[in-house]
């Protein structure tokens, strides 16, 4: 199993992206600006996309991956997220006005879209990649993922802050490989990570202390600019812990 980051960043500009995995070459994790690094051929072969929450910076590449290859496939793209996540894209994006709604067309019975529910406590395997949703704590209805095969796994957190259940989950993951966290701001700012639900160099240093077992860890998310400060307070802050930015372009083997 690969996973390639497509896009790992808080935010746009100089050649940033937001949040977009791909694991091997047809599976999606989120799907931010990240995806619009692919060629058309990449796009084509991308059959499952998995999302840990509805926000923009994580699904806005999704309505143009239908509208560029949907028509070329042979069968409909499938999305994966929490039911409330499903219902978000529903009401807000795949409503006929902010964008056509790909799961009625060009019919009902034909769509290039499906919507397919994964709650907590399930586990959606693809070709022996296997997909379970982990508590998370944001503003919106959210979940880290746990992406695993025969050899080991990958944990993805989303966008959370402070998670007793996160940790807990983490704890329970003995050959986990790879823990790719988020940290938005500097500790300068951690009044506005409290209110936005993300995390801040200081609150993950206190995550990490919950955690027994010893993944390579990656930070993801930092807001564009302020990425070489986040990650020295980090260092500074938990300086028991190996810890590397993610970056745009790597690739993560298991």
């Amino acid at each position: 199993m690969k996973l390639t980051v497509l896009g790992c960043s808080g935010g746009i500009g100089s050649g940033r992206h937001t949040t977009g995995l791909l694991v091997d070459d047809d599976i999606l994790i989120d799907a931010g600006t990240g995806i619009t690094t692919l060629d058309f051929e990449q796009l084509q072969a991308i059959d499952h996309v998995f999302l840990t929450h509805a926000h923009l910076d994580h699904v806005l590449g999704l309505p143009l991956l239908l509208d560029s290859v949907g028509d070329l496939r042979e069968a409909p793209l499938i999305v994966h997220a929490l039911p409330e996540v499903l219902q978000v894209l529903s009401d807000h994006l795949f409503n006929w006005q902010l964008w056509p709604d790909f799961r009625k067309i060009p019919s009902e019975d034909a769509p290039w879209l499906r919507f397919e529910p994964l709650g907590f406590g399930e586990v959606c395997t693809v070709d022996g990649r296997s997909f379970r949703p982990l508590p998370a704590n944001h503003v919106v209805p959210a979940c880290g993922l746990h992406v695993f095969a025969e050899a080991g796994g990958i944990v993805f957190s989303g966008d959370t802050t402070h998670s007793e259940a996160f940790v807990a989950a983490l704890n329970a993951i003995p050959d986990l490989r790879h823990l790719i966290i988020e940290t938005s701001f500097e500790n300068a700012l951690a009044a506005i990570a409290e209110v936005s639900k993300h995390h801040w160099p200081d609150s993950l240093a206190a995550e990490l202390n919950g955690v027994k077992i010893a993944p390579a860890v990656w930070i993801t998310h930092l807001k564009p600019g302020n990425e070489s400060a986040i990650m020295n307070e980090l260092r500074e802050a938990a300086p028991a812990w190996r810890i590397e930015a993610l970056m745009q372009g790597q690739v993560i083997e298991i």
